[in-house]
């Protein structure tokens, strides 16, 4: 069965009869891509909305879980102000848009304008809002996370972002939206973050080549109680996350 993000209705027939829809993350392959409106922002809140809209019509369906991310939470003036960052906090699109933080603002405004859609319906949604994703390598070829902590390793990248940002190992998401969808209790946005580090943190630990360049640099702190007092097992720490993914690296051909 095909479906297209963009078309509305195409998830129709995909979604009716079932329980439960998880609604995941799409991969950013293109760091760098020029048309942004169309490759990112585009896809990312269209897409959810239209997910949403074919829920809206299947009577079986119980919740819905959809992945947010940590980054429609952390970016705003007052970021550290108000740290540890926790459900309540957004971020600000202004700030996205001043830094050109163009996947924060995607999923910022799509995950709002999901609250409206399920608001309005009816709709059982439950949000996970993972932090920086790390660990092994699910799909053929790296994400664009994946891409920069290869090109560190690796030193063909000279330079690193300027930005604080906590980490999660991929296993930890899994579990995450798993018991997103199982618990009965289990509502609202839920942030999924271990480790908060600075680029600079993560350079030393891997021991790669790097300087430093301009960024929008925001020491803050993220709260995952409400996700663990579900019954999340303990995050996986930054050296678990990171030997997982080199080894993934090793055993792919990557390094």
């Amino acid at each position: 069965m095909k479906a297209d993000l963009l078309l509305e209705g195409s998830f129709d027939e995909a979604i009716e009869g079932v329980d439960g829809v998880f609604h995941t993350a799409s991969p950013v392959l293109v760091p760098y891509d020029t048309n942004i409106q169309e490759n990112l922002i585009d896809p990312c809140i269209k897409g959810t909305l239209n997910v949403l809209n074919s829920c809206k019509k299947a009577s079986s369906l119980k919740r819905v879980v959809l992945t947010s991310s940590c980054s429609s939470i952390r970016y705003r003036y007052d970021v550290q102000q108000v740290s540890p960052l926790n459900e309540s906090h957004w971020s600000d699109p202004n700030y996205c848009k001043d830094y050109n933080l163009w996947y924060a603002y995607a999923k910022t405004i799509a995950e709002q304008e999901a609250w409206k859609v399920a608001e309005k319906s009816g709709i059982d949604l439950v949000v996970v809002n993972p932090s920086f994703v790390v660990g092994p390598l699910l799909a053929p070829q790296p994400t664009s996370t994946l891409l920069l902590i290869l090109a560190v390793i690796t030193g063909r990248k000279g330079e690193y972002p300027n930005t604080t940002v906590g980490f999660v190992h991929i296993d930890d998401v899994v579990s995450a939206h798993i018991l997103a969808m199982e618990e009965n209790n289990a509502s609202g946005r839920l942030v999924c973050s271990s480790s908060v580090a600075h680029w600079s943190e993560i350079i030393e630990m891997l021991k790669a080549k790097c300087s430093s360049q301009e960024g929008d640099n925001n020491p803050h702190s993220m709260d995952s109680s409400k996700i663990i007092k579900l019954g999340l097992p303990p995050l996986r720490t930054l050296d678990q996350m990171f030997d997982d993914c080199i080894k993934s690296f090793q055993e792919k051909g990557f390094l």
